[in-house]
């Protein structure tokens, strides 16, 4: 039978669905029982990426909802498959990044828990994901697969946004369907907005405020309200601090920013003396708040879209909102004041920071930054792993106008180098930054593959330090030494040209040029720098 003759079939209505939707690229790894769903990718408009494995392809996608805005689907097989995703997963939950997890399943007759022995067999796949995505769902006809794929693209855009799941069964993949072609389906969210009378109260509370402050989160760089957040600061003349998943939310070198130096005592206590703090789109967690050494001794007006995260670490006047209509509305609602004081407790408190650092011995540290900010044009997404330039990047990184994404969410491994991959989909002539540690990297070198085979262009910086290095201090300094941090490694540069991607070897010196050199050549690229860096010392022990 030709393609022409060939009925559609559940695989076709899948694909004919995310088009209507508005995806234009997918993101996964073919396996026996998805093969219905990746013959369809064929005979449709979608762009494939493929990656080597699951996880990967998860990161991959997660970076391109992130830097898109919108949905980005990821196509798996059954059972080993899908559950290689969940790490991915669990960071798109973290970081609200919105993905469409679609895996196939057992057939139909295999489905509650009778224990037929297919392949890939699971009592309940389900069971794997509902504690980490937002919603799941088993599709059980092909009827229901519009409905479905529309219900969780919009839930997965509903603020706060993140990761869903649906699964399919082989035979409806497979099988032929009497079902129409899917034209249009609408699957816009929601608008979360603030209710009046606590933007009422919130107003005239930072009106009264003699020392305001503003933390901006990850909320408000996903919502898009940066210039609402700096309409407000300057009304206020507040100083901001930003998250390390809120980089980008407030401009680095504005004369009203404390930047991101939450790890510094300093910096925990400038926001508790603030006598109205606002926080915005965060849940002022573990990192957000050093170490919940926080401790506020005046009033919290938290903004967030997470009802489980409002007040669940702070007593606050609570918005549940966007961030985005939530501070537009304050910034319409609050009273300018002369500005000059706000900027002044926001440089005293910059002096601290760099006094304190500067007393350290950090300068090969701060000096290999400088050289990737050096390097790195103004624009460029930047993706960095758990490793300890990353936690450098965290504090003392300016993003620029440039994206920056880490792992921070969950904190897993091998993020940033398929993360970047994923970014790179978004604009090829646009160069992505990628860091990662020898051990990192490890988890992800199979993606040089990927790289190579689309032409991404990724630049892969690996900091070689020969082992877990943050975890070599952390072990270090609570034990006295360190235990199953040291790794052998390859010759990255070597197994780099193996895959045919080039590759440089180089020093703190040099690191600028190097990088600057890989950043501008088209395609994959990655440069290799030996050091053992240190951290700067923490502050909330």
């Amino acid at each position: 039978m030709s393609t022409a003759q060939r009925p559609r079939t559940g695989g076709d209505l899948v694909l004919h669905s995310l088009t209507a939707l508005g995806a234009d690229t997918v993101f996964g790894l073919p396996g026996q029982h998805a093969l219905g769903l990746f013959d369809a990718l064929r005979r449709s408009s979608l762009r494939y990426v493929g990656l080597r494995t699951e996880n990967n392809a998860g990161f991959a996608a997660d970076a391109r909802a992130r830097l898109t805005g919108t949905v980005t689907p990821l196509l798996v097989s059954t059972g080993p498959g899908a559950l290689m995703t969940l790490p991915a997963l669990q960071e798109s939950a973290a970081a609200c990044a919105p993905v469409l997890g679609i895996s196939s399943q057992i057939p139909t007759a295999g489905l509650g828990g009778g224990r037929k022995g297919y392949l890939h067999e699971l009592r309940d796949q389900q069971a794997s994901f509902r504690d980490i995505v937002k919603s799941t769902c088993t599709v059980r006809t092909a009827s229901q697969i519009p409905s479905a794929l529309a219900a969780a693209w919009r839930h997965a855009l509903q603020a706060p946004a993140g990761p869903v799941w649906v699964e399919i069964p082989q035979d409806v993949l497979l099988d032929p369907t009497t079902v129409p072609p899917v034209r249009a389906l609408d699957a816009t969210p929601a608008p979360l907005l603030p209710r009046p009378e606590l933007i009422e109260e919130a107003a005239a509370a930072l009106d009264r405020a003699a020392r305001p402050a503003v933390l901006a989160g990850g909320g408000v760089v996903r919502a898009g309200a940066q210039r609402a957040l700096r309409t407000l600061a300057e009304k206020l003349d507040a100083p901001v601090a930003c998250t390390f998943g809120g980089k980008g939310a407030f401009p680095w070198q504005h004369p009203l920013s404390v930047r991101s130096w939450l790890e510094d005592r300093h910096t925990t206590g400038f926001l508790q003396d603030a006598d109205v703090l606002l926080v915005a789109g965060s849940g002022l967690g573990e990192l957000s708040s050093n170490y919940h050494t926080f401790r506020p001794r005046g009033q919290v007006i938290q903004i967030e879209a997470d009802l489980g995260k409002l007040e669940s670490n702070h007593q606050a006047l609570a918005l549940h909102a966007d961030a985005a209509p939530a501070l537009a509305a304050l910034a319409g609602a609050v009273t300018s004041r002369p500005a000059g004081q706000g900027r002044e407790r926001a440089r005293t408190l910059l002096e601290k920071v760099h006094a304190r650092i500067a007393g350290q011995d950090l300068d090969t540290e701060q000096q290999v930054l400088a050289a990737v900010r050096e390097a790195l044009p103004d624009d460029a997404p930047s993706f960095w792993d758990m490793t300890i330039l990353g936690y450098w990047a965290w504090s003392a990184f300016d993003p620029r106008t440039g994206p920056f994404h880490s792992a921070q969410g969950a904190g897993g491994l091998g993020y940033a180098f398929p993360a970047a991959l994923g970014a790179a989909t978004t604009d090829p002539a646009r160069p992505v930054l990628a860091v990662s540690g020898d051990g990192g990297a490890m988890y992800s070198i199979a993606e040089l593959a990927t790289a190579r085979q689309y032409g991404l262009p990724v630049t892969w910086l690996i900091v070689d330090d020969g082992g877990y290095g943050i975890l070599r201090e952390y072990m270090s300094d609570a034990f006295g030494q360190a235990t199953a941090t040291e790794l052998a490694r390859p010759d990255f540069t070597a197994l780099a040209a193996s895959f045919g991607v080039p590759a440089t070897r180089t020093t703190p010196g040099r690191l600028g040029e190097d990088l600057a050199k890989a950043l501008a050549a088209p395609g994959p690229s990655v440069v290799v720098l030996p050091a053992v860096l240190k951290m700067f010392a923490p502050t909330h022990l």
